[in-house]
């Protein structure tokens, strides 16, 4: 993107009249630290003119908003870089209804606060011992003979392809709402354990056969190549077969739909209950989604933007077009809160929003829901309630 697109993509984003390809592009360019620097100053500059405007003309805003943006441009070493925390429009920006950013962001004063639950993270080893798993630190995972099973650095798990004398063993490790973890499988194949997921797999991979592992929840994975031994994940009723590639699973109980997203490399997916339709495998292309309707039982594949759906690995929830109430369910899970809302109206209604897990609180959130749309809200008991 050059310097005028971005400029010209900024204003209108700030004005809610951009497109999804035009979110889509910003959303990529953000993706640079020294942009997302770039783009503080602009959410100071957008601030500052619709209080001083108090216009709803968004001609007149976008024109006075491109002036100010490229004025920014020429002096902006001399401009003073606000807190992301005070001026949350880079973390949190709903596009869809019309309302403008008129009000302040800061969420100075909340007397109310909702303290998430704090579940801890599992390892339930062959003999169906379970293990807690800190998230940081250095240690040795044993089992109860003592015998070593993995290692484990910071926030991840590290299982290492040497030969055994015991049994094949499977091991589950289970996240929390709340958390994110990593997995790195004996083979060297990493992944990525979103929050509410769980996989299961073998301590080592042998030697003449399939690698399978077993996943409820989402995980992005960097399978290690192997042309002897194929690589498939089985996701309740999916099975994903892998040739060396980057792809992201997420398929929860509770989700009508399971979405395969493919970054680079081959997968193909089939519905492991029907064996005896080889032609229901769909082979997917990188840069696709491929989308399993468990009602339906059907595969379908689209074009996207990967980048929207591995964002979470950063601590990044990106929305696009997306139904409030599922909106609702990725923030319970990824903030391990309690929600209710009692408004149907807004149930079904879409908004595109993009939310940074790891610096905003799930009250801030929720200040903007209110200062933006007038979503009333109240906490109770440590739930959030939504009137």
């Amino acid at each position: 993107m050059t310097p005028e697109e971005a400029d010209i993509y900024i204003a209108k984003y700030f004005t809610q009249t951009a497109d999804t390809a035009e979110l889509d592009s910003l959303n990529n360019w953000l993706q640079n630290k020294e942009n997302q620097k770039t783009f503080k100053t602009y959410v100071k500059t957008n601030f500052a003119i619709n209080l001083a405007m108090n216009d709803p003309n968004l001609d007149k805003v976008k024109k006075e908003l491109l002036k100010e943006i490229r004025n920014e441009n020429v002096s902006k070493g001399k401009v003073r870089l606000l807190s992301v925390l005070k001026y949350a429009a880079i973390a949190l920006v709903f596009l869809g209804l019309g309302v403008l950013l008129k009000n302040n962001l800061s969420t100075d004063g909340l007397d109310e606060v909702v303290i998430p639950r704090e579940d801890l993270i599992t390892l339930e080893l062959g003999n169906g011992e379970v293990q807690i798993i800190s998230e940081d630190g250095s240690s040795k995972i044993v089992d109860e003979a003592g015998n070593i099973v993995s290692n484990k650095k910071g926030s991840q798990l590290i299982y290492e392809d040497e030969e055994r004398n015991s049994n094949l063993q499977f091991n589950t490790l289970t996240i929390p709402n709340g958390k994110r973890f990593g997995l790195v499988l004996s083979d060297g194949t990493k992944v990525h354990l979103n929050a509410g997921s769980s996989i299961t797999y073998p301590t080592i991979f042998t030697k003449d056969a399939a690698r399978k592992v077993i996943l409820l929840g989402e995980a992005y994975f960097e399978v290690s190549p192997d042309k002897t031994r194929q690589f498939i994940v089985r996701s309740q009723e999916l099975d994903i077969k892998v040739y060396g590639t980057k792809f992201n699973v997420e398929n929860y109980s509770e989700d009508e739909e399971a979405e395969i997203v493919l970054v680079e490399g081959s997968v193909s997916l089939s519905n492991h209950e029907e064996k005896e339709n080889t032609d229901a495998e769909v082979f997917l292309k990188p840069g696709f989604k491929g989308v399993f309707s468990k009602k339906e039982k059907n595969i379908v594949n689209q074009k996207v933007n990967t980048a929207l759906y591995t964002s979470w690995i950063n601590g990044n929830l990106v929305f696009r077009n997306e139904r409030f109430d599922n909106i609702i369910q990725k923030l319970e899970r990824h903030y391990n809160v309690v929600i209710i809302n009692n408004n149907d109206l807004l149930a079904n209604e879409t908004f595109n929003a993009t939310v940074e897990t790891n610096h905003e609180t799930i009250e801030q959130v929720f200040e903007y829901f209110n200062k933006v749309y007038q979503i009333e809200y109240q906490i109770v008991e440590n739930k959030i309630i939504i009137n």
